[in-house]
């Protein structure tokens, strides 16, 4: 049918293209069909197609096939006849149209058959039926294709033709390149060589439409998966060869138009069209919009569940080899969503929510969040992913919720992701605006909440692992406090021995005074310390004692050092049912850190107050300061210190642990070079006695 073909090798090596291409499509619907009529009619059709291009891939060498070629042309129409047949019949508009008994169909499948048929005949009664015959018959079936696919795109409602979109521009595109071959056969009376010979490659080409399509209706009982990682890279180097191919014809053109300068203009350009492709190439921007345009136009859903599971666990398990393994977790959470960035707050003592780890996202200044601020409230009742544009555009979805101003406010804000275990919140993750603009749907809130509760359960068991190791680091402690034992009642047996042989010497009464004074006050002391390093803080009971007199005799004692500390108490008689010593101790630490940490021409102040139900001890200085990042990962950790071997590291950790096991806290701001501020709460018993004298009295 082709005539005199000049090349015979193209023709059939793009028609074996052709049949590949099919073939690969139809053993994929094969595996994936369960049964159904329209998945079997487009196996059909995919079918038919494969043995259509095979007919014409060896009918180039052997003429001798031609009547199976031309059955197989035939069959190939009817088959995707039958098939768009079969989808329009769903639509009500277009089902009394195409009747099975109409004439229209009925006379479209005779056409089929006869030229199915006709050119299995004799020669001699084939040679009278003309040769522009069979091109106006298949003219004809080309016109009918695009009708049929005209009227199943008109016919599909608006919201639906997203799955038969790429169907209809695949085959639409077939029958239109048949009508042009056709009726340019029709007109001069054989068939154009090159136009015959692209047939192949064009029918190929539309191969992937077909599978796309076949994914995006799973109802069709053709369960197709379709990678798209390899979707994915398959357009780079689509997108990648053609832009090659662009630039190639323009340093052509430049070349032969550029004058002498031609060959020097075309190098130029040719280095700065490669070199703008491995920017683009290596742009993170450049593949979250691939990316997030594949997803919308080519697959039914936007994620690729399996595989972004596998890589969220996989990132998570990786985690704990890190440095900082929470920022690890906020980088697993954004990567999920392409977000640039972001911030992970954490339950910190009591029930307050505080930055604890970011990741290409600065923390918020003064981000802290109470327990029971509105946000904290609305996550534990709702469990929602707060999408800040939908807050700002529709806030009545948000009823009650009022969003802290880094958050509302911050330009870089975008998502809020809450982290429950369970049904406790552990904390939230802040996400930056992505790389390439997201639509925040169903899907983006669904993955995020499922990878939010490994996330959390990560988090619970990270805390869970720092718990046993401080806990062991304290065991270890207090085997070592074993071995000092012996030495510490050997000193206090010395001491008592220099208090009795002192006594003696009562000529000078002075002397003798302030010696046994220190050596009692010393004994004492260790006393007390070997009385802790004995029986822990099991034992301990708490006493009433008044906060403001204990804090004038820490303040007294820390005088013989510089700076001298300056009490201000503005809460008058404080009194407070604790462990003295603790208290004592912690008051101690805070003072003597200050000191430390300040000059001699410095300041240390130490205030006292109540506000809101709470005692609060107020410790500032302006000394060196300290940055986030220590405040964050070293102030608090036990046996971490940077007093060389004069300290243990223990003193700040201990005071804020007191604090909690109080049903306080303890808060530190602080600047480097400017200063610090420790601010020590617990609650007010006076405060608490009144309520407990008030319900009594109701």
């Amino acid at each position: 049918m082709a005539g005199n073909a000049t090349q015979p090798d193209v023709i059939s090596l793009g028609y074996l293209l052709c049949a590949v291409a099919f073939l690969v499509l139809s053993l994929l619907l094969a595996t994936s069909w369960k049964g159904r009529m329209r998945g079997g009619l487009m196996l059909t059709a995919t079918g038919m197609s494969t043995l259509w291009a095979g007919a014409l891939a060896a009918l180039a060498f052997r003429p001798a096939l031609q009547p199976l070629a031309a059955l197989a042309e035939a069959g190939r129409y009817a088959a995707w006849g039958a098939f768009l047949l079969a989808l329009l019949r769903t639509q009500a508009a277009a089902r009394e149209r195409l009747a099975l008994s109409s004439p229209r169909v009925v006379g479209a499948f005779v056409l089929c058959a006869l030229l199915g048929v006709i050119p299995l005949l004799p020669e001699s009664w084939l040679a009278k039926v003309p040769r522009q015959g069979f091109f106006a018959g298949y003219l004809l079936l080309s016109i009918g294709g695009l009708w049929l696919v005209e009227m199943l795109f008109r016919n599909t409602r608006p919201d639906q033709r997203w799955g038969i979109k790429f169907l209809c521009f695949g085959l639409g595109a077939l029958f239109a390149y048949d009508f042009f071959l056709y009726s340019h056969a029709v007109l001069f009376g054989f068939l154009e060589t090159d136009l015959w010979a692209a047939r192949g490659l064009v029918n190929a080409l539309v191969v992937p439409l077909l599978a796309v399509t076949a994914a995006r209706n799973p109802d069709w009982s053709l369960d197709i998966f379709v990678s798209r990682r390899m979707v994915v890279h398959t357009a780079t180097l689509v997108v990648t060869g053609l832009y090659l191919i662009g630039m190639a014809a323009a340093g052509y053109y430049i070349r032969n138009f550029g004058g002498a300068w031609g060959a020097v203009l075309q190098v130029t350009f040719l280095f700065a069209a490669l070199l703008g492709l491995l920017v683009l190439l290596f742009s993170g921007h450049a593949r979250a919009r691939i990316r997030v345009f594949l997803n919308k136009h080519f697959f039914n859903y936007r994620y690729d569940y399996r595989e972004e599971w596998l890589r969220f666990t996989r990132t998570l398990g990786t985690c704990r080899s890190e440095p900082d393994a929470r920022e690890c977790l906020v980088r697993a959470l954004a990567t999920l969503v392409d977000s640039a960035g972001g911030v992970l707050f954490a339950r910190q003592g009591g029930s307050d929510y505080r930055p604890v780890a970011h990741w290409n996202l600065p923390e918020p200044v003064r981000a802290e969040v109470s327990g029971d601020a509105p946000l904290v409230r609305f996550l534990s009742e709702r469990g929602w992913v707060i999408d800040r544009d939908e807050w700002q555009a529709n806030p009545e979805l948000y009823e009650g919720l009022d969003l802290p101003d880094w958050f509302a406010e911050g330009a870089q804000a975008w998502l809020l992701v809450p982290l429950f275990d369970a049904d406790d919140l552990l904390g939230f993750v802040v996400l930056a605006r992505p790389l390439a603009p997201v639509k925040v749907n169903w899907e983006v809130h669904d993955l995020l909440k499922t990878a939010a509760g490994q996330a959390a359960t990560y988090l619970g068991q990270l805390e869970a692992l720092e718990a046993l190791s401080e806990a062991r680091q304290f065991e270890g402690f207090h085997r070592l406090s074993a071995f000092i034992l012996h030495d510490l009642k050997n000193i206090i047996a010395q001491q008592s021995l220099i208090t009795r042989s002192a006594a003696r010497h009562r000529d000078n009464p002075a002397f003798v005074d302030d010696a046994l004074g220190v050596m009692e006050h010393s004994v004492n002391k260790m006393q007390r310390l070997l009385d802790l390093l004995k029986g822990g803080m099991v034992n301990r009971r708490p006493v009433q004692f008044d906060l403001a007199r204990v804090i004038e005799e820490v303040v007294g004692e820390a005088a013989g050092s510089v700076p001298v500390p300056r009490f201000d108490n503005r809460a008058g008689e404080a009194p407070l049912v604790a462990d003295l010593d603790r208290v004592r101790a912690a008051i101690r630490n805070l003072v003597q850190n200050a000191q430390q940490a300040t000059d001699a021409g410095g300041r240390v102040d130490v205030r006292l107050w109540r506000e809101h139900g709470k005692l609060v001890v107020e410790v500032a200085d302006t000394g060196c300061g300290m940055d986030a990042a220590f405040i964050r990962e070293r102030l608090f950790r036990p046996f971490d210190t940077t007093k060389g071997d004069t300290g243990m590291g223990i003193g700040a950790y201990e005071t804020r642990e007191w604090a909690r096991s109080m049903g306080g806290d303890l808060a530190v701001d602080s600047t480097p070079g400017e200063g610090s501020r420790f601010r020590l709460w617990v609650p007010d018993p006076a405060l608490e006695g009144e309520t407990e004298a008030g319900m009594e009295t109701g």
